[in-house]
């Protein structure tokens, strides 16, 4: 990677925001857009809002600490319920579910937006995000939602960097897709099911492991984490406590993928449809 490529492009990135005049931001708390939130208020100072969605198919853990970014750095922040088992055909798990859940997202956005007499909405897609198979980021394209960081020609890579050279918190933080994404694309979502995924992978991150997916498969838990954490899990004493609280959780079954965390690994049953999780 050019670090000097890298800083011009957040130059870009500052001298596009300074345009917007006034600007909410879409905020899960990930690295995208804890970056393209710091960047805004740098620009814009006191003309930005934060915005995060709050729901069973988000974690717990990760809404707080979404607060916490925002309040350390005295930026107004909404949080608001999204309830996104009541949208129509969400909880269905077809492979536009993220495209429905979406674009009901950012029509409460917009209308935020308008109430608060903010010009712009945005969301923190990255330069390699259009790569891939993106039904939410089509949803955001429809509705008239920006992308600044596209914008400004930043990938994941340079958004990484910059927000470790900036000293963020978030700078080695992992993809964080929302609970929905753990369930294979025809396996309705429930309310249920969703705390078992909730539960399992903070359980996992309790015991130290940084990349971690619970997949629901029925009463089968199938668990992804990071290649290089492989060995710790088959710790014997480690296993055994996993399977045990997986199992008051509520899972029958804990399977081992030894392939290791990947990317939107549930899409491989519908080709090149899907988005990543």
């Amino acid at each position: 990677m050019d670090k000097n490529a890298a800083k011009q492009k957040m130059e870009n990135l500052v001298h596009r925001l300074v345009d917007l005049d006034s600007l909410l931001v879409a905020f899960s708390g990930g690295v995208d857009s804890a970056f393209l939130l710091v960047m805004a208020r740098q620009a814009l100072g006191e003309k930005i809002i934060a915005a995060t969605a709050s729901s069973i198919i988000h974690p717990v853990r990760e809404t707080e600490e979404a607060k916490d970014f925002v309040r350390e750095r005295g930026i107004s922040h909404v949080v608001f319920p999204s309830d996104e088992l009541s949208i129509p055909g969400f909880a269905a798990n077809g492979p536009d579910r993220c495209y429905i859940c979406k674009r009901r997202l950012f029509q409460k956005l917009l209308e935020m937006a308008r109430e608060k007499g903010i010009k712009h909405v945005a969301h923190g897609a990255n330069l390699d995000d259009p790569a891939d198979y993106r039904p939410g980021f089509r949803a955001a394209k429809e509705a008239g939602v920006i992308a600044p960081l596209i914008d400004a020609q930043l990938g994941k890579e340079d958004i990484r960097f910059l927000s470790k050279e900036m000293g963020l918190s978030t700078w080695d933080r992992p993809a964080m897709p929302c609970l929905a994404t753990r369930f294979p694309y025809g396996s309705p979502i429930t309310e249920e099911n969703l705390k078992m995924v909730e539960d399992a992978e903070s359980f996992l991150v309790e015991q130290g492991f940084k990349v971690v997916r619970v997949r629901h498969h029925g009463s089968v838990a199938r668990v992804e984490i990071g290649r290089g954490e492989l060995e710790k899990i088959m710790d014997e004493g480690l296993g055994k406590a996993i399977v045990e609280k997986f199992r008051k959780i509520g899972f029958e079954h804990v399977a081992l993928d030894l392939e290791g965390y990947v990317s939107g690994s549930l899409n491989r049953a519908i080709g090149e449809m899907g988005e990543k999780g």
